[in-house]
């Protein structure tokens, strides 16, 4: 199947489209096309209680100009109603005076809206200005592009306005695609199979001309896995965590996957497609002991395809849903008050990504939102930490081979050695700051215009020896690596979490086991108070879900940290 066939357009008409939402002036236009399969399936104590299945299929067309955007999206792919949503897109960018929005109904399904944004150029104006003004860097800038000229924009950066003639795609970039399908690299000839294995052909070429890779390859495809053999595997996992202990009163499993072809197309004539598995297990248990009853809830989220459908997986589940029981009928709720807090490695990176990793988001920043606006270049935190946001995590909920705007994943550092050194961009921020993107533009789907969103966020391993050393080290604390839910304020960086469970820390001992505490604080604050970090780096795999504006899928992940004081909320 050659690239454009999935979606029913050519060459030509992507280009068409993109001169369409430029013709009333817009800066830069950008086309997103999906096709995603969604399945789950649900067992409800070794029983199927619903299955479900569903087809996400459209484009989402953007314009910039100035600092408005017009979105517009069409639950089809026919060119008619694309071009509608072209036109729609560029006039809602170019309506003077206030943002605009608009909705159109009919046959073709559109809907439009306006957002306040910041352009991005839209066209190579050559190496030099591709480097030095950070804007988006094609992958051949050198070679020949839309006719452009300059302007002013009201913040003093250079931008770049097309004319309505839009380049040929220069670059075609393909991951995990299609079988047989055709890879164009810089307009030449198509990358074809001789006989061997496509993929590796396609990542050699990567190898070679991208920095880039396939994060996550669907190596038994999810389309030809037998259905019923999911059934099974549901019902093993419930068979397993029942022989493990009697006191289990009722199992829900399920299993839901997704696969998602999607390509992009924009002003800079920058054509990209990424085939994106996602597999997902989640188990509720629960248990009870006399009048007593307790719940867990452990997960699985991988992108890769069927062959997650395994024996290290359901171990692994089966495991964790029965692990800490008899300390859970046990714990009691503590005194609460201020106290050291040692933070177990894994799970407690939902603290990071609400409390700290939202706030290194380049909106938020620009837009003054965020207390690490004016800090860029500061220290923030003890020497020696470091917290990246990273895309590149071979099979990582949060993997991204390219983000939505068509920017290739990549591992970016916020905060090094201590210093904030770099915020999330999308394309718009970052040609508001004048850097690289890195990555960050996401959305929810071809509806959803995209915007800076976290990928797998994490702090790395430190110096400080074991989570046994950090505990050591606390006379009277607490311990703490499930958490709940929890509610963050992203300007000033107070939060307030719930943890499921823990331990009370006495003597450099864990001793009595805690549950229903809040954790309460300051993001910044507790990031300056981080007063050891251990060597025990662990990306929780379990099912994250960012719902900042739109729901995308991430990860998390933190070493053993000691906090020097936060306020437990208990008794």
């Amino acid at each position: 199947m050659k690239i454009f066939d999935r979606f029913g357009v050519t060459e030509e008409q992507l280009r068409a489209l993109v001169a369409e939402g430029l013709r009333d002036g817009g800066d830069w236009c950008d086309l997103y096309f999906e096709d995603t399969a969604y399945h789950d399936l649900l067992l409800r104590d070794g029983v199927v209680g619903s299955g479900g299945y569903h087809v996400d299929f459209g484009c989402g067309i953007r314009v910039l100009k100035g600092e408005k955007t017009g979105y517009a999206y069409a639950e089809t792919t026919d060119f008619a109603s694309l071009k509608s949503a072209a036109r729609a897109a560029g006039s809602i960018a170019s309506a003077a005076g206030a943002v605009a929005s608009a909705s159109l109904h009919g046959s073709q399904g559109l809907q439009t809206s306006g957002v306040a944004g910041t352009l991005p150029p839209t066209a190579s104006a050559g190496p030099s200005l591709l480097r030095s003004r950070g804007w988006l860097r094609s992958s051949d800038p050198t070679a020949a592009s839309t006719p452009q000229t300059m302007a002013d924009t009201a913040d003093g950066l250079s931008c770049i306005q097309a004319s309505k003639t839009v380049a040929a795609p220069k670059t075609i970039l393909k991951i995990g695609g299609f079988p047989g399908a055709e890879i164009l690299v810089n307009g030449g000839d198509p990358l074809r199979s001789s006989g061997g294995d496509e993929r590796s052909e396609v990542l050699s070429a990567w190898s070679t001309g991208w920095p880039g890779a396939d994060y996550y390859p669907e190596l038994e495809p999810w389309e030809k896995a037998e259905k019923a053999d999911f059934v099974g595997f549901l019902q093993r996992i419930e068979s397993g965590i029942r022989a493990r202990d009697s006191r289990v009163l009722k199992v829900v499993a399920i299993l839901s996957y997704s696969v998602s072809d999607v390509m992009m197309f924009n002003s800079l004539g920058e054509l990209t497609q990424d085939h994106r598995p996602l597999g997902s297990l989640s188990v509720q248990v629960i248990f009870r002991q006399g009048d007593r009853t307790e719940n867990n809830i452990v997960s699985r989220s991988l992108r890769m395809g069927a062959e997650m459908i395994g024996e290290e997986v359901l171990e692994d589940l089966v495991s964790r849903a029965v692990e800490g029981m008899d300390a859970r009928f046990e714990a009691r709720r503590p005194k609460g008050g201020q106290m050291s807090v040692v933070m177990g490695a894994g799970a407690s990176g939902i603290l990071l990504h609400e409390a700290m990793g939202h706030a290194f988001e380049a909106d938020f920043n620009r837009k003054g939102q965020s207390v690490f606006t004016d800090r860029m270049g500061q220290r923030i935190c003890r020497p020696g930490i470091n917290i990246l946001d990273d895309g590149t995590l071979p099979r990582s909920r949060g993997a991204c081979n390219f983000d939505d705007e068509g920017v290739p994943g990549q591992k970016t550092y916020m905060v090094t050695d201590g210093v904030l050194t770099s915020y999330l961009h999308d394309r718009i921020s970052a040609g508001y700051y004048g850097v690289a993107p890195t990555g960050n533009g996401r959305r929810e789907s071809f509806r959803y215009n995209p915007i800076p969103r976290m990928r797998a966020t994490y702090m790395e391993s430190g110096p400080d020896g074991t989570r046994e050393d950090l505990i050591g080290s606390v006379k009277k604390g607490i311990y703490v690596d499930q958490f709940a839910n929890g509610q963050v304020k992203i300007g000033e960086g107070d939060f307030t979490f719930f943890v499921k469970s823990g331990f009370l820390i006495e003597g450099g001992r864990l001793t009595m086991p805690v549950k229903d505490i809040n954790i309460i604080g300051n993001g910044p604050q507790a990031l300056a108070d981080i007063v050891a970090v251990a060597g025990d780096l662990k990306i929780d795999e379990g099912t994250w879900t960012c719902g900042k504006e739109q729901s995308v899928a991430v990860s998390c992940g933190i070493p053993s940290v000691l906090i020097r004081s936060l306020t437990v909320g208990g008794e």
